[in-house]
């Protein structure tokens, strides 16, 4: 398979600007996405049901739907990409994220909730797999690792605010201004994307997703963040039900730490990839983060809850900043697409199936040992990922001794 990869060592020296005007812009739109993603995200779903009739099987299953046209639309995205570019991909997520939530303040239907989930879950993903594409491809090579950690600080703090913000705005303004302000974030965050370079995706042999996905290179990191993607969703989800009755204080501050410590983990791993390579940080993230989930494990020691979340969201952070720069150092450009849908699936999934499955678990073995058989779950992706390390020394030697013998018959 044909890439013109960057190395993963780079050299020391000048390091050309990270900050430009169009990247700028792009946080733009990352913040514009995220924040009007995050602000309904747990208010449709009250939304739903407070209507009379209605009860928790309809609003679990709005946000199903939302969650299942995001993983349907991260698949699609790079076909689509390669045809319209990511520019045009970009500005179109943003207007299908937008608009569709102006149909809630006229309806309350359950087919008209449904339609708009499914249109903002395919928005969502477009913004993602556009906008990651064509984020990699304003970042130096230099600099990768670190900037692809700071759109991931943009694109985490606003959905740390809005979900929380969105909330409290529905419990005390009603429905509707909510509704209006995540239609208008989106929408007018659509200014920046005409101000963007037109780089299309069509620049090289298309790759697409599925032979992304068994290419060994993308394939072995894809599996190993969506591992820890599993453990994020089980920590979302189920914290709250697994600490004893009475410590919403002690729920809401893990709740907290562990995308906080992500987000910090997250910029200390890419600066260090940049600066000593990618490969080297995925077993440590993976480790860490399974060495936090088994500390969730004390759900009766509060300050083991605590910890463990924080450990788990700093071993999380390094893994998403060392797989995705693994990846898009890996291909050319005309696949950052792909990687960039690899990598939103391996999340979304994960996350989901992490849901789901521990649910099942916990009901045979309690929430204790469930999060133990989880931790160690997490740690068999420790093959695939000494596997991916070995494989990346082998071609590493492999050029360096091919660029010896090219020097030495010149």
């Amino acid at each position: 398979m044909a890439s013109s990869a960057e190395p993963e060592h780079r050299v020391a020296g000048a390091r050309p600007p990270l900050v430009t005007r169009p990247l700028l812009l792009r946080f733009v739109t990352v913040v514009g996405s995220s924040a009007s993603f995050y602000l309904l995200l747990s208010v449709v779903p009250a939304y739903v049901q407070s209507v009379p009739g209605r009860g928790s099987d309809e609003a679990g299953l709005v946000t199903g739907v939302l969650m299942l046209a995001t993983v349907a639309g991260e698949l699609i995205a790079p076909w689509l990409a390669a045809r319209c570019g990511y520019r045009v991909m970009l500005g179109a997520g943003l207007f299908l994220l937008g608009a569709p939530a102006l149909a809630l303040t006229v309806s309350q239907s359950m087919a008209c909730i449904m339609a708009v989930c499914l249109v903002r879950g395919l928005g969502f993903a477009f913004t993602l797999v556009a906008g990651g594409a064509l984020t990699a491809s304003l970042i130096p090579p230099e600099r990768r690792g670190e900037g692809l950690a700071l759109i991931g600080v943009m694109a985490g703090v606003p959905s740390l605010v809005a979900l929380p913000l969105g909330a409290w705005l529905a419990s005390h303004t009603g429905y509707q201004p909510v509704y209006w302000a995540a239609a208008l974030i989106a929408l007018v965050s659509i200014a920046a994307v005409w101000g963007l370079p037109g780089r299309e995706a069509a620049q090289g042999p298309p790759l697409g997703i599925f032979a992304g996905a068994r290419y060994g290179a993308l394939g072995r990191p894809t599996g190993v963040f969506a591992v820890t993607a599993v453990g994020a969703g089980i920590v979302v989800t189920f914290l709250p039900l697994a600490v004893a009755p009475g410590h919403s204080g002690l729920v809401a501050a893990a709740l907290f730490v562990q995308p906080a410590a992500a987000t910090a983990s997250r910029w200390f791993a890419g600066r260090r990839a940049d600066r000593r390579g990618a490969a080297g940080l995925v077993v440590p993230g993976l480790v860490v983060s399974a060495a936090g989930i088994l500390v969730v494990a004390l759900t009766g020691v509060p300050v083991a809850v605590v910890v463990g979340a924080a450990v788990f969201g700093a071993g999380f952070g390094i893994t998403q900043s060392a797989t995705i720069t693994l990846m898009y150092s890996r291909v050319a450009p005309s696949g950052y697409g792909t990687v960039s849908a690899l990598w939103n699936v391996a999340y979304d999934a994960g996350m989901g199936v992490g849901a789901v499955g521990f649910g099942t678990v916990a009901g045979l073995t309690g929430y204790p040992w469930a999060f133990v058989l989880t931790a160690l779950l997490m740690l068999t992706a420790l093959v695939p990922a000494r596997w991916d390390r070995t494989a990346a020394r082998e071609q590493h030697a492999t050029r360096k001794e091919r660029a010896l013998k090219a020097g030495g018959q010149r």
